[in-house]
C-alpha cells in the first residue's frame, strides 16, 4: 500500500467511524469548496457516462468528414 493509500484509508476509516451528522457536516463543509465541488460533479458525471457505448477517435472523425461532405 502507498503512502496516499494509507493517508486515504486512515480519513476514509476516520469519517466512517462519525455518528451520522458527523459525516453530513464533513460532507457539508467538503461542498462548500467550490474547486472540490466541481471535481465531485465531474467525477459522477465520468461514472455515469462510463457504461455508454464509444467509439475511436478514428471513427468518429470519419464520421465527421462524411457529414461535413454532405
Amino acid at each position: 500500500m502507498t503512502t496516499v493509500d494509507a493517508t486515504a484509508e486512515v480519513f476514509w476509516t476516520a469519517f466512517r467511524s462519525l455518528p451520522k451528522r458527523g459525516r453530513e457536516a464533513v460532507i457539508e463543509k467538503l461542498l462548500k469548496d467550490r474547486e472540490f465541488k466541481e471535481d465531485l460533479i465531474d467525477i459522477a458525471l465520468l461514472e455515469q457516462r462510463r457504461k455508454e457505448p464509444s467509439r475511436s477517435l478514428d471513427e468518429y472523425l470519419a464520421d465527421r468528414r462524411k457529414k461535413s461532405r454532405s
